[in-house]
């Protein structure tokens, strides 16, 4: 049986042209139809009506916070586009921090292949201030009849003298400890750990044992994830034109046949300032 594995950071409502993108990417998933998929930088405007009735079909609210879901939120937004599509859609959102002043901004997950029965939520971050970009939390769920848990990450930089990579992860292993040991275990998302950079975040988390499906992949089409100078990359590009920012790891070998780029301007329209990545196993 293959299963589709997708991640993307949306960068969402603050995306120019969003309307025309939303209604892209709901599409893109539509025809692709990952059986899940992660998504990082999922907004909602602070000051939208709460969202209700049909939106709200299918949503799983996560631990640990009291925001409501509002009218444009984007995983809301999304998931009611896929179940148009005839795709039924169980969705989980966990809000971590104000962005761009206006925003709720957090993490999302959308199951396609059943409902979601468990979430999780824990804080990567020291810092744990809604108003602190820094701030940052994994969301995690359990599919129903699958042991396996997924989770969406959005991780800070290595060199961040307030909030170092290498201590977000330490707070990651230990938080995961227990589910490593009981079945395998996911991280999808936005790592801010360019796979091209030695003795930095990526390499950390490949000699914790964790194993990049990109690397496993039997056949690999496309590789970077950001080309160009995007938010929080000016100047740290370090000459290239593109990076692998965007992975999905998982705590157990195993047999992964594809590792594609969408969404990138071949394949799929362009609809963030991150290419999304899906990852099939078998």
């Amino acid at each position: 049986m293959i299963v589709k594995l997708f991640t993307i950071n949306a960068h969402s409502l603050q995306e120019r042209n969003y309307p025309r993108k939303l209604e892209q990417f709901a599409e893109g998933v539509a025809r692709e139809r990952p059986q899940l998929v992660a998504m990082q930088e999922v907004n909602q405007t602070m000051t939208a009506p709460p969202a209700e009735g049909a939106l709200l079909a299918g949503y799983v609210p996560a631990p640990g916070h009291s925001i409501p879901v509002r009218r444009d939120n984007h995983a809301a937004q999304v998931a009611g586009r896929l179940r148009s599509a005839g795709l039924p859609c169980s969705w989980t959102w966990l809000p971590i921090k104000r962005g761009y002043l206006r925003y709720d901004e957090g993490l999302a997950v959308l199951s396609l292949a059943g409902p979601i029965a468990q979430t999780d939520a824990f804080r990567l971050s020291g810092c744990s201030h809604y108003a602190d970009w820094r701030t940052r939390k994994a969301l995690g769920v359990r599919l129903e009849g699958r042991e396996d848990w997924f989770y969406s990450v959005h991780f800070g930089w290595w060199n961040d003298r307030r909030e170092p990579f290498s201590r977000q992860w330490a707070a990651l292993e230990a938080a995961l400890a227990e589910k490593k040991a009981a079945g395998p275990v996911w991280l999808l998302g936005d790592f801010n750990a360019p796979a091209e950079v030695r003795a930095e975040s990526y390499d950390l988390i490949a000699a914790s044992g964790w194993l990049d499906t990109y690397r496993l992949a039997g056949r690999r089409e496309g590789r970077a994830t950001i080309r160009g100078a995007i938010d929080g990359w000016r100047g740290r590009m370090g000459g290239r034109d593109g990076l692998r920012l965007d992975q999905i790891w998982c705590s157990r070998p195993q047999s992964v046949a594809l590792s594609r780029v969408l969404f990138d301007g071949e394949r799929g329209p362009v609809v963030s300032d991150h290419f999304g990545l899906m990852a099939e196993t078998v």
